[in-house]
C-alpha cells in the first residue's frame, strides 16, 4: 500500500484502547501504532498491559507514543493457560466496567478532549466507544470477536444476573463508525459497518536458519514450540511425549522447573515470531495472536481447545486455511499423547495466501477516517444505527442455547422507529417469481406461492463475488451458471402427539411448519466443475488425467451457528476398493472435524443412495443449503435438512424414490451417520406432510395411516423454550435404551408364564385359551406400543424395576435388540418410566386423533388439551423435562384457568414438551380466534419476565417436500458473479 509519512502533512491525534485480556491484543496493536507513529501521528495508549510489549516491536522511544495505565476491560479471568472461571470473569467486568460507569464516562470524555482527539480506536473495549461519542468524536474497532459474543456463553453458565451486561456491552459498540475485523473472527452483531483486513502479525527480524544457529539446534531436528501463554495447570512435561528427533521449546516455563532432554525453555523475552517461523510445528491454545502468527510464518498447528468461549469461529477459519487441521482435547494435553498429532501437522500446509500486511492497512484505514473520511455506508443517525445494532444482536441471541434477556429497550427503539418493512404478499407463485424471470427460467414445478421459496430464488440471482459475507462469496463460486439447478424445500415439523414413542412403534401426529430447508443443487461433468481454489490444489499432480468428481457444499447461517460455511471433498472418498465405505467409516469421516461435521447431514445422503440403492456418483455435484428451520429447537432441523438434501440429489440423478422411501433412507443418514438414535417421524413428515393437516403415522416402521384435517375451530403453536434439545444428547439415548430393555423383560416375563401354564395340565376353557394366545403374541413383541394399557398394568407393570444398571441387564438379558443405541455396563437407566410412557403414549394418540374427528365443543378442546398435558408430565417422568418448558406449561395453565378466559369460554386448553424432549419447544392447542393470539403474547412476555428469553412462536403450516416436488431453473443470463 506504500503508507509514507509524506502522504499525510497533517498530524492527527489518536486515542487507542486496548482490553486487558492477553498479549495478543497489544502485540497486534502495536503493529498499528508503530505505522501510525512512522507517518508522523501522535498515538496514545490506553491500556493495562506491560510496556516491554509494546517497544519491542514499535523499536522506538518516540515522543509520539504516549501510555495511559488504566484498565476498563479485564475480559476472561483465567484460573491457568486453559481455563476460564466465567462467574469470575463477569464479576470482574461488572466491577470495572459497570459500576463504576458513569465516573468512567465522564472520566474518558473529559481526558479526550484534553488531548484533542481526531479518532478513538477500540480493540475491543466497549465503553471506549461510548466515552467517544458523548466526547463527540468518531471511534472504530479493531478486532475479531467482540465481548458481546464472547460473555454470551458465560452468562448461560452464571446465570441471568448479567444479561443487562450483555446488552449495555451491545448498546456501547453501536456508537462505533465502523468495525476493520481480522481474519479468524466471531460473529459481531453490534458493528453495522464492516472492513475485512488482511492478518495483521508482527514482523519477523531473524531468518529461520539465524534462528537455529543462535539456538544451536541442527537442520535435521523437528522444532515444536509450546504457547501457551503459561503452562496449563496438571501438565508435566515428559521425554516420551515427543517423537524421536524432535525438540520442544517452551514459553513461560517457570524458572524453577526442570524440563526432560528434549525440551527447552525459551527466554522470557524471545521475539515468538522468529521462533514460531522457524519450528516444524506449534501446540498451543487457539487465539488470535498464535492463529495468525502460525498462518502467516507457515507453521502447522496443533491446536488446544480452552475453556474460553465456543471456538468454533476461530476453529472454522483455521480448518479452511490449513485444509484440515489438527486438534487435541485438554485430557490428550495433559497425558502427553502428542506424537500422532504433531505427525500429521507436519505433513500440513497452511493455505493462506492473502497479504499479511494487516497493520499497514489498519493503519491507512484509520488515518483516513481521522481525517474526515466516510467508511460507513451511509450517514445514519444515532437511532437507526442502535436500532441495526439491537435487530442484529437480537439475531444472535435467538440462537440455540442463547438464553439471554431481550431489555426493554429493545421493544422500545422497534416501536418508536418501526419495524422492518414487511415482505411482500405473495399471490401465487409464478406472479411474483415473474420480478425475477429475467434471471432464472423455471423448466420445472412451481414455486407454489411460498414467500421463502421465492426469497431463496432472489438470493440466488443477487449472487456476486463482491459480496463480504463468506458464505455468500463461497456460494457465487460455486455454481456453473449455464447449467440447469436444481431446488427442493422440506419443511421441519412440530410434534403434537406421539413424540419419542416412535420408536416403540406409537401412532404419530405431525405438524409440518412453515419454516423450511432449501437446497439448490447441480450436477455437472467435472471438466465443467467450479473448483474451489483449495479443491484445485488437491488435483494439480493429476494432468492429463480424467477430472475427479467433487462434492462442494455451501451451508447458509455459519455465522450465526458457528459452523465452518464450507465444505468439499472428492467423491472417490466414499469408495474403498470399488466399494462403498461402511457408515462407521463414513460416521468417522466427518467426525474428524468438529467444525464441518454439520456436513454429514447433507453429503451422508449420498452414503446412503450408494449404500442403499447402489447409486454411483461419476459426475460432480455443488449444493446449497438454506434452512430457516432452527437448530435445536425440537422442530427437526435435522431431518428438514436431510430430506431437503436427499430429494435434491433423486432429482438430479432421476432416481424414483417414493417419499415414504425417502424418509426412511434420511433416517439412515441420522442414525447411522450423524450418529444420533431417531425415530422416523421427523423425516416422515418433512417428506410426507401437507400444510395444515396433521400426518398420521404408525411407526412400525413408517406406515402412514392418512392425513387429519386441522379443525377450523382448533389451532397448534410451537413456543420455543430457549433450551437447547438435541436427539443427540445422553438422556434421549438412555431414556430410549430404559425403553427397550423393558421391552426386553416384558417378553421375558410372557416366555416364563408360557412355561409355567405349560407345565401344568390345562383344560379346554376358552378364556386360559385366549390367555395363552395373547402371552404367545407378547412373549414375540416387536413394538412396545402394540401392548395395551391394561394388559401392561395387569401382567407387567410390577415386574419392570425402577432402573436398572447396563451391566446387570447384559448379564441376564444379554442385549436389548435395538441397533442405533449402545448399552454402558456402568451407567443407571431408567426402565420403568421410559416403559410406560409409549404404552400410554400410544394410546393418548389414538384418542386425541379420533376427538379431533369428533363434534366441535369445549369439552372437545378441553380433552385434547387434557391429552397433552398428560403426556408432557409422562416426559417429565421419564427424565426428559427441562425447566424452561415446564414454565411454560405451567403458564397456559394459568391462562387457560384464569377468570378472564374462563369467562369468555376458553381460549389456550394444553401444551406438552415435543420431539425429544429436554428443552426445545412446547406444542400448544388453543381456540381459533384472535383472544388466543393474545394469550400467546401474554406467555411470551410472562416466560421473558420470569426467565429474561423471550420465546419464538412457531406458527402456520407448509407443505412436505413430497407435495412441493422439485424446482429445475436454469439462468436466462449471466449472472453478476460468473
Amino acid at each position: 500500500m506504500g503508507f509514507e509519512k509524506e502522504e499525510f502533512e497533517k498530524k492527527l491525534v489518536f486515542a487507542y484502547y486496548v482490553t486487558g485480556h492477553g498479549f495478543g491484543h497489544a502485540t497486534r496493536v502495536a503493529e498499528v501504532v508503530r505505522h501510525l507513529i512512522l507517518a508522523g501521528h501522535d498515538v496514545h495508549l490506553v491500556t493495562a498491559a506491560p510496556d516491554f510489549v509494546f517497544f519491542h516491536q514499535i523499536e522506538i522511544n518516540s515522543p509520539r507514543l504516549f501510555f495511559r495505565r488504566v484498565l476498563l476491560d479485564c475480559g476472561a479471568v483465567q484460573s491457568d493457560a486453559l481455563t476460564v472461571d466465567r462467574r469470575a470473569s463477569l464479576e470482574k467486568y461488572s466491577e470495572t466496567a459497570v459500576k463504576p460507569r458513569a465516573s468512567i464516562l465522564a472520566t474518558e470524555t473529559e481526558w479526550l478532549n484534553s488531548i484533542k482527539a481526531d479518532l478513538v480506536v477500540s480493540d475491543v473495549v466497549p465503553i471506549a466507544c461510548r466515552a467517544a461519542a458523548d466526547a463527540g468524536i468518531r471511534s472504530v474497532c479493531v478486532a475479531n470477536f467482540s465481548w458481546d459474543f464472547i460473555y454470551i456463553d458465560y452468562v448461560m453458565d452464571a446465570g441471568p444476573t448479567y444479561r443487562s451486561m450483555i446488552w449495555q456491552i451491545a448498546e456501547d459498540y453501536s456508537h462505533c463508525e465502523f468495525l476493520i475485523r481480522l481474519p479468524g473472527y466471531c460473529p459481531m452483531p453490534a458493528f453495522r459497518d464492516v472492513i475485512d483486513i488482511p492478518l495483521l502479525v508482527r514482523r519477523l527480524y531473524k531468518s529461520p536458519k539465524e534462528v537455529r544457529e543462535e539456538l544451536g539446534i541442527a537442520d535435521d531436528v523437528k522444532l515444536v514450540i509450546l504457547n501457551f501463554g503459561g503452562q496449563p495447570s496438571g501438565l508435566k512435561l515428559k521425554e516420551e511425549f515427543l517423537p524421536s528427533g524432535w525438540l520442544g521449546l517452551v514459553c513461560g516455563a517457570s524458572d524453577t522447573e526442570d524440563l526432560p532432554v528434549n525440551f527447552r525453555k525459551l527466554a522470557k523475552d524471545a521475539y515468538t515470531p522468529d521462533i514460531i517461523a522457524a519450528c516444524d510445528c506449534m501446540l498451543g491454545k487457539i487465539g488470535y495472536g498464535t492463529f495468525s502468527e502460525a498462518l502467516a510464518y507457515k507453521c502447522p498447528f496443533v491446536f488446544i481447545r480452552r475453556d474460553y468461549f465456543n471456538e468454533e469461529p476461530f476453529l472454522r477459519h483455521m480448518l479452511e486455511y490449513y485444509q484440515g487441521g489438527v486438534e487435541m482435547i485438554r485430557r490428550d494435553l495433559l497425558t502427553g499423547h502428542w506424537k500422532p498429532y504433531l505427525e500429521r501437522a507436519i505433513s500440513l500446509k497452511p493455505c493462506y495466501e492473502a497479504p499479511i500486511d494487516g497493520g499497514e492497512v489498519a493503519a491507512q484505514i484509520l488515518q483516513e477516517a481521522a481525517s474526515g473520511k466516510n467508511y460507513a455506508s451511509d450517514k445514519l443517525s444515532g437511532a437507526r444505527r442502535l436500532r441495526d445494532a439491537i435487530v442484529l444482536g437480537y439475531q444472535l441471541q435467538t440462537v440455540i442455547g442463547r438464553d439471554i434477556a431481550i431489555p426493554e429497550w429493545y421493544s422500545v427503539a422497534e416501536n418508536k422507529l418501526g419495524p422492518s418493512p414487511p415482505a411482500s404478499p405473495v399471490d401465487n407463485g409464478n406472479s411474483v417469481f415473474n420480478s425475477h424471470a429475467q434471471d432464472f427460467e423455471i423448466l420445472h414445478g412451481d414455486v407454489q406461492g411460498l414467500p421463502d421459496t421465492v426469497d431463496f430464488l432472489k438470493s440466488l440471482s443477487e449472487l456476486n463475488e463482491k459480496q463480504k459475507i463468506r458464505e455468500r462469496k463461497a456460494a457465487a463460486n460455486l455454481f456453473n451458471w449455464e447449467e440447469e439447478i436444481f431446488v427442493t424445500r422440506a419443511p421441519g415439523r412440530l410434534d403434537v402427539m406421539g413424540g419419542i414413542a416412535d420408536y416403540s412403534g406409537s401412532l404419530v401426529l405431525q405438524m409440518p411448519i412453515k419454516e423450511a430447508c432449501h437446497v439448490a443443487l447441480q450436477r455437472i461433468h467435472p471438466s465443467k466443475h467450479r473448483l474451489w481454489k483449495h479443491a484445485e490444489a488437491r488435483h494439480e499432480d493429476e494432468e492429463k488425467q480424467k477430472p475427479a468428481a467433487v462434492l462442494q457444499i455451501v451451508s447458509y447461517g455459519s455465522e450465526l451457528g458457528n459452523r465452518s460455511p464450507t465444505f468439499d471433498m472428492d467423491l472417490s472418498d466414499f469408495t474403498e476398493g470399488g466399494k462403498p465405505i461402511s457408515y462407521e467409516k463414513a460416521r468417522k469421516y466427518f467426525a474428524q472435524d468438529p467444525s464441518q461435521k454439520w456436513a454429514a447431514y447433507v453429503a451422508g445422503a449420498i452414503v446412503v443412495l450408494m449404500n442403499e440403492l447402489g447409486v454411483h456418483f461419476e459426475d460432480s455435484i455443488s449444493m446449497l443449503v438454506s434452512s430457516a428451520v432452527p437448530e435445536g429447537k425440537g422442530v427437526s432441523s435435522s431431518a428438514s435438512v436431510e430430506v431437503a438434501s436427499m430429494s435434491a440429489i433423486a432429482a438430479a440423478f432421476g432416481l424414483n424414490i417414493s417419499m415414504r422411501d425417502l424418509a426412511l433412507l434420511c433416517q439412515k443418514v441420522e442414525n447411522h451417520i450423524v450418529g444420533a438414535p431417531c425415530g422416523v417421524m421427523d423425516q416422515m413428515t418433512s417428506a410426507c406432510g401437507e400444510a395444515n393437516k396433521l400426518l398420521a403415522m404408525i411407526c412400525q416402521p413408517a406406515e402412514i395411516v392418512g392425513l387429519v384435517e386441522i379443525p377450523k375451530n382448533i389451532r397448534f403453536w410451537g413456543i420455543d423454550s430457549g433450551i437447547r434439545h438435541s436427539v443427540g444428547g445422553a438422556d434421549y439415548g438412555s431414556v430410549r435404551i430404559g425403553a427397550f430393555m423393558g421391552l426386553k423383560m416384558i417378553k421375558s416375563r410372557a416366555s416364563e408364564l408360557l412355561s409355567e401354564i405349560s407345565s401344568i395340565e390345562l383344560s379346554s376353557d376358552e378364556t386360559e385359551q385366549d390367555d395363552i394366545s395373547l402371552l404367545k403374541k407378547e412373549a414375540s413383541l416387536d413394538y412396545l406400543c402394540n401392548l395395551s394399557p391394561h394388559r401392561y398394568e395387569a401382567i407387567y407393570a410390577d415386574v419392570i424395576p425402577k432402573s436398572i444398571i447396563g451391566g446387570t441387564f447384559l448379564e441376564k438379558y444379554k442385549n436389548h435388540n435395538d441397533s442405533v443405541t449402545v448399552i454402558d455396563e456402568k451407567c443407571t437407566y431408567g426402565v420403568k418410566a421410559p416403559n410406560k410412557h409409549p404404552v400410554y403414549e400410544n394410546f393418548r394418540v389414538k384418542t386425541f386423533k379420533t376427538l379431533l374427528t369428533s363434534a366441535t365443543s369445549s369439552e372437545q378442546l378441553t380433552a385434547l388439551g387434557e391429552l397433552l398435558y398428560q403426556c408432557h408430565y409422562s416426559y417429565s417422568a421419564c427424565g426428559l423435562g427441562s425447566h424452561g418448558t415446564d414454565r411454560l406449561v405451567h403458564i397456559v395453565q394459568e391462562l387457560q384457568h384464569s377468570a378472564a378466559s374462563e369467562s369468555e369460554g376458553g381460549t389456550l386448553y394444553g401444551a406438552k414438551i415435543t420431539g425429544g424432549g429436554s428443552g426445545g419447544t412446547v406444542c400448544v392447542i388453543g381456540r381459533n380466534c384472535p383472544k388466543s393470539d393474545e394469550q400467546i403474547s401474554q406467555l411470551q412476555q410472562r416466560y421473558q419476565k420470569a426467565t429474561g428469553y423471550l420465546p419464538y412462536v412457531f406458527e402456520g403450516s407448509s407443505p412436505g417436500a413430497g407435495k412441493f416436488g422439485y424446482l429445475k431453473i436454469r439462468s436466462c443470463s449471466t449472472p453478476q458473479n460468473s
